[in-house]
Parts: structure tokens; sequence; C-alpha cells
């Protein structure tokens, strides 16, 4: 049995647009609404790049990455073809208009990952 975390209204999520959840460890959570009033829930981080998936454009069932126009399934947060890889999904259950995440995957889920930092490594560095 899961215990349900009640995240927000489903009308606070923009239509074909998404709301980002914290969480104390790991990358947040991006809960997403397609024009047919569906909620998903992913990682929000591309498996391509890192990109956050929550400043995607959504249409369908999808959403295209902001930064290199992947196609991510929100059903599944795997890339269509010809890409390649997924971002973690979350459980997301809606009752009487509240959209609830699974407390448990909030937690544990996929808090190991990272966003990859952008920019050259810097070695060596001096001090002025």
């Amino acid at each position: 049995m899961s215990d349900w975390k009640v995240i927000c209204k489903v009308e606070d999520i923009p239509v074909l647009g998404s709301r980002c959840v914290a969480r104390p460890t790991g990358l947040d959570v991006a809960v997403f609404r397609n024009d047919k009033d569906e909620v998903f829930a992913l990682l929000d981080r591309c498996p391509h790049k890192g990109g956050p998936l929550s400043q995607g454009i959504v249409f369908g069932q999808s959403v295209a990455c902001p930064l290199h126009n992947w196609t991510i399934g929100l059903n599944d947060g795997c890339a269509k073809a010809p890409d390649d890889g997924c971002a973690p999904r979350f459980t997301v259950k809606v009752e009487d208009g509240l959209v609830m995440l699974d407390a448990g995957e909030l937690a544990g889920h996929a808090t190991d990952l990272v966003r990859p930092l952008a920019g050259p490594i810097r070695r060596g560095m001096a001090t002025a």
C-alpha cells in the first residue's frame, strides 16, 4: 500500500505545462498536464544532456526537451526514436481534482541522479 502526498490541484498545473516539486534529496520532479487534463510525473532531467523537462513544450502525451528538442514520452519517460534513453517516471494519482505522488518514490526514487554541469572543467585554477 502506498502513501500518497498531495502536490496540488490539477488546475494549479498550466494546461500544456508543468509544475516542479522540490525534494530534500535529488533533483526536482516535474508534474505535467496535457490538454486532456491527464497528469504525468518525470524526473526534471532529460536523458540526453540533463535539460530541465519542466521548461519543455507539452504536446499530446509527450514533452519536447528545451535544450535539443528530444521528444520524451510522458507515460514512460523514454525518448522517441531515433533518440534513446529514459527519464525516471513517478507514479501519479488524481482524486477529486487533487494530484498526488507516491511518497516513497518522492523520497527515494532516482535520488542519485544529478544535472550535468555546463562549461569547461577548470583544472589547477590559481587564486589571485
